[in-house]
């Protein structure tokens, strides 16, 4: 199970859930603290900003970012939940969270795996930068950029509520 949350809902949905591994995506990660009794190898911090052209003074996502992120799902044994979180827990969380639904389940239909953040998230807005980089590394041929394209954005709000992908 993927749970996506926003920084300020990392201890207790990490508490509620829990998770044993964590992937955390924002620009300014210093403001994350790992939790002690982590270890460090199961808690990924990537730094990127929200942001999907080149900006300068921001950091955009990038296939290496992609490629981090998706090594790090790959080795989580998944007998505990994963957490995905950002600073709001709506955009670069829900769009990690589904690159990482896809490439654990190679075979399961894109639209499928949106509708259902959609459903259990309606301020999910997956950030588009990340979600094409991960249809690349994961040779979906457009298939997620079509799925996010389908869900539309999502209910403005300042912060997610958390909710949970099922990846199966």
């Amino acid at each position: 199970m993927i749970h996506v949350c926003s920084l300020a809902a990392l201890p207790a949905t990490v508490q509620a859930t829990g998770a044993t591994h964590i992937l955390t995506v924002m620009g300014k990660i210093d403001r994350v603290q790992r939790f002690a009794w982590m270890p460090p190898d199961n808690h990924l911090m990537v730094s990127m900003d929200d942001i999907t052209t080149p900006t300068d003074g921001f950091v955009a996502p990038s296939t290496e970012h992609i490629d981090r992120v998706l090594t790090f799902v790959r080795g989580w044994d998944r007998r505990a939940p994963l957490v995905v979180h950002c600073y709001a827990g709506i955009s670069r969380s829900t769009a990690s969270a589904f690159a990482a639904a896809c490439a654990l389940n190679p075979h399961r239909d894109e639209a499928e795996i949106a509708r259902g953040i959609r459903m259990a998230s309606p301020s999910a807005y997956p950030n588009r930068l990340i979600v094409a980089l991960a249809d690349q590394a994961l040779q979906r041929n457009g298939r997620m950029v079509r799925a996010i394209e389908q869900i539309g954005p999502g209910d403005l709000s300042l912060e997610g509520q958390p909710f949970q992908i099922e990846l199966e």
